[in-house]
C-alpha cells in the first residue's frame, strides 16, 4: 500500500469510525490549544521553564519568544541535541543537555523514529541514550523553582512523574504541562494513578486524555 492510499484510508476510517483519542484529538485542534493553551503562562525573564524531550527545540522557541524566560531543554538523542545547541548557540538563557531525566543514572537503547523516538517502540534504528536521576540533577544543579516543566518523552512519564512525586519535587514545580502517551494496555490504569498522586498538589486546568494536559499547583 502506498504512502498516498494509506493516507486517504486513515481520514476514512477516523471521519467514519473515530476512536477515544481521535475525539480528544478533535478537541484538542478545535481549542486552538497548540497555539493557545500551551502558551497559557504567567511568565517573565526571570521564570525558569524546563523543556523534556526537545526534540527539534521548537516549542523552547516559542516559550521564549513569548516570555524571555530561562529554559533548559533535555534532549537525549545526540542528533537532535547537537541542532538544538546549535540552533540557540547565541543564547545565554537556552541551555541544552543530551541526556533524559528518570528515576536513576543509567544508559538505555532509544529507537529512533523521528518524533516518535522512545524506548517503549522497535526500529531498526537505536541509539545508546544517558538517563540522569531527576532527584539527583535537580539537586546537583540547585533547581527549586520550576514555573513550567513541560513533558514530551514518548512514555517516560511512567517513570519520571513517580520519581517526581516520591521524593517531593512535584512541589517545585508551579506548572506541569505533559503528554502522556499510550504505550501498551496498562497506560490508562497507569495515568490514572499518576493523576490521582497528583491532585495532591495540583489542580487540572485542562486535559486531553493522551494528548495534552496541564497542572498547576494548588497554592498558587
Amino acid at each position: 500500500m502506498n504512502s498516498i492510499l494509506k493516507r486517504v484510508l486513515t481520514r476514512v476510517r477516523i471521519s467514519l469510525f473515530p476512536t477515544e483519542h481521535d475525539k480528544e484529538v478533535r478537541r484538542w485542534f478545535a481549542e486552538d490549544g497548540d497555539e493557545s493553551l500551551r502558551f497559557d503562562y504567567d511568565l517573565n525573564g526571570d521564570s525558569l521553564v524546563i523543556d523534556l524531550g526537545g526534540y527539534k527545540g521548537q516549542w523552547a522557541s516559542d516559550i521564549y519568544a513569548r516570555f524571555n524566560c530561562r529554559v533548559l531543554v533535555f534532549e537525549p538523542v545526540k542528533s537532535f541535541a547537537e541542532k538544538i545547541s546549535k540552533r540557540f548557540a547565541r543564547n545565554p538563557k537556552i541551555e541544552v543537555f543530551c541526556l533524559a531525566l528518570g528515576a536513576s543514572h543509567r544508559q538505555e537503547m532509544i529507537a529512533l523514529g523521528d518524533d516518535g523516538t522512545s524506548l517503549y517502540r522497535d526500529s531498526a534504528k537505536k541509539e545508546s541514550i544517558q538517563f540522569e536521576d531527576a532527584a539527583v540533577f535537580f539537586a546537583d544543579h540547585e533547581i527549586k523553582n520550576i514555573e513550567l516543566l513541560k513533558i514530551n518523552i514518548e512514555g517516560g512519564e511512567y517513570e519520571l512523574m513517580p520519581r517526581l512525586i516520591e521524593t517531593g519535587l512535584i512541589n517545585n514545580i508551579k506548572n506541569i504541562q505533559i503528554q502522556f502517551h499510550d504505550i501498551g494496555p496498562d497506560s490508562e490504569a497507569r495515568m490514572e494513578a499518576i493523576r490521582i498522586e497528583l491532585s495532591k498538589t495540583h489542580n487540572s486546568t485542562y486535559q486531553f486524555n493522551f494528548v495534552w494536559e496541564n497542572w498547576v499547583r494548588r497554592d498558587v
